[in-house]
């Protein structure tokens, strides 16, 4: 009986110990059903991204399931091989609007959203929803409510470029533009505020795709202005319009090629942009069509060793961002491996890369990741931002230095003045040189020093060895004078001609030019690199670019370059033989291009292969590609507007700087255009825009030199003002480009969620809960010491003394 007393007392307390221990949990625990949603089409390109996706999933163990959102159309479907990929919920293709006929392949993502909450069952069956990009990798399990959502309030990465938050985009697209916020990338929230969202999320993506009158960079942020991120401010207009308010983190997500904050452990990587570790680098958009998933040991070219990351930088914290880089391809290619493997494809052959790997070493180092308290803070606590690592530089934004090369004639002098006055209004980072080359005679008569800054040169017009009359061949040998002769300290060097009219910035950063991979405009006619003619001057004809015009160049790859691009342009002109327009393409056959093939030819020799850019330059008269800002005007080729017309080459004896209030004869007025034929319109401003310039940078050059009002060429008090409207609307132009260099905002005011990181996510400190077992403990504790005592002296009393010992015994 005594014995039963105890274990009753025994039960009754385990009972109360478990009915708190569950009351606490039912307080704290959150719900543990998560579904994890991706979008992807039926192409190559998104099946590698898939497998990534997938293997870095089951890699940190992430909890619930994960559902790939496949949009196809039917034909696509007869075609596909990559059903087996993920678990997967069809869903009806709409990257050609139904409606429209608007091809804009990214509405599939809340397309998709949506129809999978009308008709999959396993929407009804879930709590939270984490939503991902297909070119993601997880670092450590994804938990809302250790996030810190909760209902009514989801937690989403900051996307700090949608500029269209804080102007007239969102009060054209929500009623609550006060509710915008800049986020994207990561996105988890509750079920619920999923339903009301999504409907939003697809019309408003809809809404902002078709206001194509707001595209510009200034407005949206997008550096292409071609509508592509309307999605995202889809789904931020979209969350305004139902008043649901994010807390926002920019430390759980991280761009490989950024450095994280130092505390933060990044749980997911994002590659949608170009990233590189020393001379290695990885672009998503080099793998379009990249078969990668089927082809059997086929692998992404293997990044630097973590030992070989080590001795690339000083600094702990930037070494940091090196390794996610690293990471991120490594754990893409373990995926690959594993996929091959399990498809049947024969085991690789034995590398060093591939045992590594596998190896312990890098499981160690790919393990899942935790959450730190640095990492969960959210912008209003955080007073830093990420940066985008430069391999060569701790800035995220080199300094630049634009040069061009002329000579002393009022021909180059007048190109001058346009290009250094546009120069100013572009908005243009860093200073300008102009490489003046110049005999000595020429130099004792020449009027024109204080026209731009300048570096003086001497002239190579006439061969000093060959006695060959060639004067393009001053610009590399000018480049290679100015690289030895003058103190550089910019990183990228911008090289223009004189003949250009800048519009906006041309920067390394937005065109992503890099070390060993240099940045420049197609010159399609250089039929030269594909024939004999590269075959003859270089051993490497096969990395032969047709380019020119507009180079943006790191300046240790400038200083290597620049005596071979002297040097070929003097093997090419003393050619002659190889002058023809079949083998050239030079249609006046007298070797005037042998500068633009000594510039191809010498690169090539480097194996200096170039990204080649159709959207910085644009000749005056071309017809413009929708949607594109050019950068600059090259205005080399004769170019008319109805009976008017333009040639820089009927005024190369014209001294139009030194003779007051000389200027070009007036392009017609817009307002007398056909605004009938949308092409032809815009292909005629642009036109008008180039020699309007060059008239604006005239009359201040005169201005400047206090030209007397009266005269012959006065200039009428409209065409003034006309031309005082063209110089603002231009300088806006390029001062909203420049402004969006700053993709990151430190600044987290505009942001009230008041996140507490000792906090488990169900809004009750842990700390509480601490509190709460420990008193239950120690109340259960008391109570059993009062039994004891209680129950062994009534047996003390009780019982004889020799049996005292057993029973202290047995008790």
């Amino acid at each position: 009986m005594e014995r039963f007393s105890i274990l009753m007392v025994f039960v009754m307390v385990g009972m109360a110990i478990s009915t708190v221990h569950n009351k606490v949990e039912a307080v704290y625990k959150a719900p543990w059903r998560i579904q994890t949603l991706f979008s992807v089409e039926c192409q190559n390109y998104f099946d590698w991204q898939t497998v990534g996706l997938m293997h870095s999933f089951r890699k940190v163990k992430q909890p619930g399931h994960i559902t790939r959102l496949l949009s196809c159309t039917e034909e696509q479907k007869k075609t596909y091989r990559g059903m087996h990929l993920a678990p997967t919920f069809e869903v009806p293709s709409m990257s050609k609007h139904p409606k429209t006929g608007d091809w804009y392949p990214a509405i599939n993502k809340p397309a998709g959203i949506v129809h999978w909450l009308k008709h999959s069952k396993d929407a009804e069956n879930v709590d939270w929803v984490v939503i991902l990009d297909a070119d993601m990798i997880i670092r450590g399990p994804i938990r809302p409510w250790k996030l810190g959502v909760e209902k009514g309030r989801p937690v989403a990465a900051y996307y700090g470029y949608l500029r269209g938050c804080d102007n007239i985009l969102a009060k054209l697209h929500t009623k609550h533009p006060e509710f915008c916020d800049k986020v994207g990338g990561l996105l988890a929230m509750h079920i619920d505020d999923l339903r009301a969202l999504a409907p939003f999320w697809l019309s408003k993506t809809e809404e902002v795709r078709e206001d194509r009158a707001h595209w510009g960079a200034n407005i949206t942020g997008d550096i292409y202005e071609k509508g592509w991120i309307s999605e995202m401010y889809g789904y931020s207009f979209g969350a305004a319009e139902v008043g649901l308010q994010h807390k926002i983190n920019d430390n759980l997500m991280i761009y490989p090629g950024y450095t994280p904050r130092e505390g933060v452990e990044p749980i997911l990587l994002h590659y949608g942009l170009p990233f590189r570790v020393g001379n290695w680098s990885f672009s998503k958009a080099d793998h379009d069509e990249d078969g990668i998933v089927y082809n059997c040991g086929q692998l992404f070219p293997k990044p630097p060793y973590p030992r070989e990351v080590m001795q690339l930088k000083i600094d702990p914290n930037i070494r940091r961002g090196l390794f996610l880089s690293i990471e991120c391809i490594n754990i893409l290619n373990e995926g690959l491996l594993l996929h091959h493997a399990a498809n049947g494809c024969p085991k690789p052959a034995w590398s060093k890369y591939v045992n590594f790997l596998k190896s312990k070493a890098f499981a160690e180092l790919t393990k899942p990741k935790l959450l730190t308290p640095a990492t969960l803070e959210m912008m209003e606590h955080t007073d830093t931002v990420q940066e985008q690592i430069d391999d060569d530089a701790a800035s995220p934004h080199p300094k630049i230095h634009t040069i061009f090369s002329t000579e002393c004639t009022p021909y180059f002098d007048w190109q001058t003045l346009g290009l250094v006055h546009s120069f100013h209004l572009s908005g243009q980072p860093g200073n300008i040189t102009r490489l003046l080359s110049c005999s000595n005679a020429d130099l004792k008569l020449y009027k024109g020093h204080n026209l731009a800054p300048t570096h003086y040169v001497p002239s190579m017009s006439r061969h000093p060895l060959t006695d060959d009359w060639y004067p393009a061949i001053n610009k590399p040998a000018a480049v290679l004078h100015w690289l030895n002769h003058a103190n550089i300290d910019a990183e990228f060097i911008v090289i223009l001609d004189a003949d250009m009219i800048m519009r906006g910035p041309i920067t390394p950063w937005e065109f992503k030019a890099a070390r060993g991979r240099p940045v420049s405009t197609p010159y399609d006619y250089l039929i030269g690199c594909d024939n004999e003619l590269a075959k003859l001057h270089t051993s490497h004809p096969e990395a032969c670019d047709k380019v020119g015009g507009v180079s943006i160049m790191h300046i240790d790859d400038l200083r290597k370059f620049a005596l071979l691009w002297l040097h070929k342009t003097e093997e090419v002109r003393a050619d002659i033989s190889h002058y023809a327009k079949n083998i050239t393409g030079d249609i006046y056959e007298s070797g005037w291009i042998s500068e633009m093939y000594g510039y191809s030819f010498g690169a090539a020799e480097l194996k200096l292969r170039h990204t080649i850019n159709r959207g910085i330059m644009i000749y005056p008269g071309y017809v413009p590609e929708p949607g594109i800002k050019y950068r600059v005007f090259h205005y080399g080729l004769q170019f008319s507007v109805g009976n008017w017309s333009f040639d820089k080459a009927e005024w190369r004896e014209v001294d139009l700087v030194n003779s007051c209030w000389a200027r070009f004869p007036e392009p017609p007025d817009p307002s007398t255009l056909d605004h009938s034929d949308k092409e032809n319109l815009q292909r005629t401003l642009l036109s008008i825009e180039c020699v309007k310039t060059l008239n604006e940078a005239l009359h201040l050059h005169h201005e400047r030199r206090n030209c007397p009002v009266a005269g012959s060429l006065t200039t009428s008090e409209d065409d003034m003002t006309e031309e005082r409207v063209i110089s603002r609307k231009i300088g806006d132009f390029s001062e909203n480009l420049d402004s969006k260099g700053d993709h990151k905002s430190a600044n987290g005011s505009d942001f009230e969620e008041l996140v507490s990181v000792s906090k488990d996510g169900t809004g009750i400190p842990s700390s509480f809960r601490f509190w709460v077992l420990f008193l239950c403990a120690f109340s259960v504790f008391g109570f059993l010491v009062v039994i004891f005592v209680v129950h062994s002296g009534h047996k003390r009393r009780g019982m004889k003394m020799k049996h005292h010992r057993n029973r202290r015994r047995n008790l």
